[in-house]
């Protein structure tokens, strides 16, 4: 099955669970990059000025820009495993964003959060609620920090 997994990651923990999935499946990897990419004062949500914590309380402010959302062979993909980090109980306002341009026709997506402490929660339902098509398997949550045996758990009962 040809696969794809896109992924966002603002500190690069779902970058590192991303890739070791690409890897395990031979699958092809593709990176969902805002326009103007967070800093760390930008993710800081203790801080009342951080970016994060703006487009937290403001949903108007969620409409990130992306520097791309062409997929080359987007076509030729089978499934989809789409990356993020947890904001809120939610995926990174980045992927929302990404979501909408696509059409996931006939394909198989699955969600995979990355996070520390939330767990995965309704946002795989509120990625295929914006995505508005695709076969939206069950997701999973990795743990940041997850080891090489957790991810090739996961990937090989795919």
């Amino acid at each position: 099955m040809k696969t794809l997994v896109i992924y966002y990651s603002a500190q690069n923990h779902t970058r590192t669970i991303a890739e070791k999935i690409a890897k395990n499946l031979g699958a092809d990897l593709y990176e969902i990059t805002p326009e103007i990419p967070y800093s760390e004062e930008d993710l800081d949500w203790m801080s009342p000025n951080a970016r994060c914590l703006k487009e937290h309380d403001d949903e108007s402010l969620r409409d990130i820009k992306l520097v791309n959302t062409e997929i080359e062979n987007w076509d030729g993909y089978e499934r989809v495993i789409i990356c993020y980090p947890i904001w809120w109980g939610i995926a990174a306002w980045a992927v929302n964003s990404f979501i909408k341009t696509k059409n996931f026709g006939n394909k198989i997506v699955i969600p995979v959060a990355v996070s520390h402490s939330s767990p995965l929660d309704e946002s795989g339902k509120l990625l295929e609620k914006d995505a508005g098509s695709g076969e939206w398997k069950e997701g999973i949550r990795f743990y940041q920090d997850a080891s090489d045996d957790e991810i090739k758990t996961w990937t090989d009962s795919l």
